[in-house]
């Protein structure tokens, strides 16, 4: 007797706790960009989809950075379905699996990225964090927003290939 086919579980839904606002529109060649340290962002929480989700920010205020949570909505099927490339495009570094790059060319487009925490600014219309750093383009949906703590979150001794090391 055969053993029964692996099911496929279920489509998790997750609605979005916000979305980036700033100057970086062109999904295209915005992710090219190398350095986004001095790009400038606004995640603008969505109080219909979350009510009272300012509520939320107490205590962020008093972290330097966070890490943010998103889901990279302009990858196309194609790349989602793509399971190694040559980091960067480069064909003169090693071939890699798409779940050992850090792009949005993956089965579930989510990035993880740490920003700097400038201002959280609460209206009567809603709540917006600042932030710095954030490689994330206008209109991208954020899932979620966590904070930074370096001795959680960095691990000094960790190791990379060569060709990563630049």
């Amino acid at each position: 007797m055969a053993p029964d086919p692996p099911s496929i579980p279920p489509p998790i839904e997750v609605v979005p706790i916000g979305r980036v606002a700033c100057d970086e529109r062109d999904a295209l060649n915005d992710v090219a960009r190398l350095d986004w340290s001095r790009v400038r962002s606004a995640i603008v929480l969505d109080e219909a989809a979350h009510p009272g989700i300012a509520e939320a920010l107490l205590g962020l205020e008093d972290y330097s950075h966070v890490i943010v949570v998103a889901w990279l909505d302009r990858i196309p099927e194609d790349l989602r379905a793509r399971r190694r490339a040559y980091p960067g495009g480069d064909d003169r570094l090693p071939l890699q699996g798409s779940l050992a790059l850090r792009g949005g060319a993956r089965p579930n487009p989510i990035a993880v990225t740490v920003a700097r925490l400038l201002a959280i600014d609460i209206t009567g219309e809603g709540a917006t964090l600042r932030v710095e750093g954030l490689d994330l383009v206008d209109g991208t949906p954020i899932l979620d927003v966590k904070p930074y703590i370096a001795h959680y979150d960095a691990v000094p001794k960790a190791t990379i290939p060569k060709w990563a090391s630049g």
